[in-house]
């Protein structure tokens, strides 16, 4: 169930972005329900179906995650102690999430509320995919500090610019800028701020792969964190080169962000066996046994 909630967590992102990106925030200006009802047939057009849509999967989002809490509640004497407690908070983060959603559309789309909406997505995207990894491999040993601050680390810096990415979204400075050249102090932030991002990501990578041993074994990820990140790079570009015009560009923008956050959390909880751990095998060694 874990890895299904995952990808739901990525699709309520990717489609948020494109209600956001298709101005259809407010397509349904009520809420709970669009225009009155559940399913607004005599109302729907692109941008009504966006928003509607994007409340529909966060609804099922929402009724998995309180079912993964129930079920890890009733056998919880089968499970990790820790597990109903991690469910708990994420059940908890689902219901915020549900009324940050509807505080952006009873308060009209405040770049605050936005943001934290975008937060809470991230986060939850994060935990899901760290809470698969641990659940995966339940008997393993610690990963190597490094290994888990570079890329918990990576895994804050890339939420933290997908933050500044909405906030430079949602004041319209970024258009200001590129049409006007005025307001952009938020854009060149979020220019600035992807270098350190970058290069903490490619040092995660190739300083993984120098170390050998487990770390290398887990290059099918890595590559994939490496691949994802140069595509960023190149829509990022792309995007400001078509003055943000072209919503699928931004729209993809935003799905790689959720792509890196849910592969970075994924690295962050991997663990290495006990086989893994090279031990020195004294019996290979040239000492002499001593006797008494």
């Amino acid at each position: 169930m874990g890895a299904h909630i995952v990808v739901a967590l990525i699709a309520l992102v990717v489609i948020g972005g494109a209600t956001r990106v298709m101005e259809a925030g407010l397509a349904c200006p009520d809420w709970p329900l669009c225009y009155g009802s559940f399913f607004p047939k005599g109302r729907m057009n692109i941008q009504v179906f966006l928003e509607w849509f994007h409340r529909l999967d966060a609804f099922f989002v929402g009724i998995a995650i309180s079912g993964q809490f129930l079920i890890s509640v009733i056998f919880r004497s089968l499970l990790p102690k820790w597990l109903p407690w991690i469910n708990g908070f994420v059940f908890f983060l689902i219901v915020l999430q549900g009324a940050l959603g509807a505080l952006t559309v009873v308060d009209l789309l405040p770049s605050s509320v936005v943001m934290g909406h975008l937060f809470l997505a991230f986060t939850l995207v994060a935990l899901m995919s760290g809470l698969v990894q641990r659940l995966l491999e339940p008997n393993q040993v610690s990963s190597p500090i490094w290994w888990r601050v570079m890329s918990r680390g990576a895994v804050a810096m890339v939420i933290a610019q997908s933050l500044i990415g909405s906030r430079m979204a949602t004041t319209w400075s970024a258009q200001r800028c590129l049409s006007n050249g005025i307001d952009c102090q938020w854009l060149e932030i979020h220019r600035i701020s992807a270098y350190p991002v970058s290069t903490l990501i490619f040092a995660f990578v190739i300083f993984s792969i120098i170390a050998g041993g487990w770390s290398l074994s887990q290059w099918p990820l890595l590559l994939s964190v490496l691949l994802l990140l140069i595509l960023q790079i190149f829509l990022g570009v792309l995007s400001v080169h078509f003055s943000l015009q072209e919503p699928l560009l931004r729209v993809s923008h935003q799905l790689l962000a959720s792509l890196l956050v849910a592969c970075l959390a994924a690295l962050s909880c991997r663990r290495p066996t006990l086989s893994s751990i090279k031990t020195k095998n004294f019996e290979d060694t040239s000492l002499e046994v001593c006797h008494g």
